[in-house]
């Protein structure tokens, strides 16, 4: 049976977007491979005619979830939003309940940091939120106040996703974004 032209471009893609929604839920190493072709209808085997190993996968599906997630920000909150319009969505019980659908840092960072496979794309994922959100800081510790906000927002999003209480969970979301709003509001002052 002969595929179209594109046919393997589209699955390509297929499988990127899916790894990008297993790693940012999962985690990488929750990910194997022969499960995730299998959901797709795709054979283990046929992996490697897209990606020369998991790695590169990950490297690739974390570009795509970077992407994404900045295509998304710019489309729900346009590119002049204020600080505390990222700080409301990313600590929103919607990106809490949905990670696979959002930032990646919480998932993957910690997990690829303690293998030892830190990244370009995760330095290049961090530089860039930290200068939008300087960007959006006032003051000379601009730069400084956004480390401080990142490092909040991604703790937060982190700890508010591995406890079961709802309660502790919603607390630790919304005294987080009190208190990153007040930060901001202050600097503005």
């Amino acid at each position: 049976m002969r595929y179209s032209e594109d046919h393997k471009a589209k699955t390509h893609q297929m499988i990127l977007e899916e790894a990008s929604r297993r790693f940012r839920r999962d985690g990488v190493g929750a990910t194997g491979l022969q499960p995730l072709m299998k959901a797709l209808g795709l054979t283990h085997g046929g992996f490697y005619a897209h990606f020369k190993s998991k790695d590169e996968l990950v490297e690739k599906a974390l570009q795509h979830a970077t992407d994404s997630l900045r295509a998304s920000l710019a489309m729900h909150l346009g590119p002049d939003a204020p600080a505390s319009a990222l700080i409301d969505t990313y600590l929103s019980p919607e990106h809490r309940n949905n990670p696979d659908h959002g930032c990646p840092l919480p998932t993957m960072s910690a997990e690829l940091g303690q293998r030892g496979q830190a990244s370009a794309i995760t330095d290049q994922m961090v530089g860039d939120r930290l200068a939008n959100l300087a960007g959006k800081l006032a003051g000379d510790d601009a730069e400084d106040k956004s480390v401080l906000i990142l490092s909040a927002l991604v703790g937060a999003l982190l700890l508010s996703r591995s406890v079961n209480d709802q309660a502790l969970s919603d607390r630790l979301l919304n005294g987080t974004r009190e208190q990153l709003n007040l930060l901001v509001e202050n600097a503005a002052d």
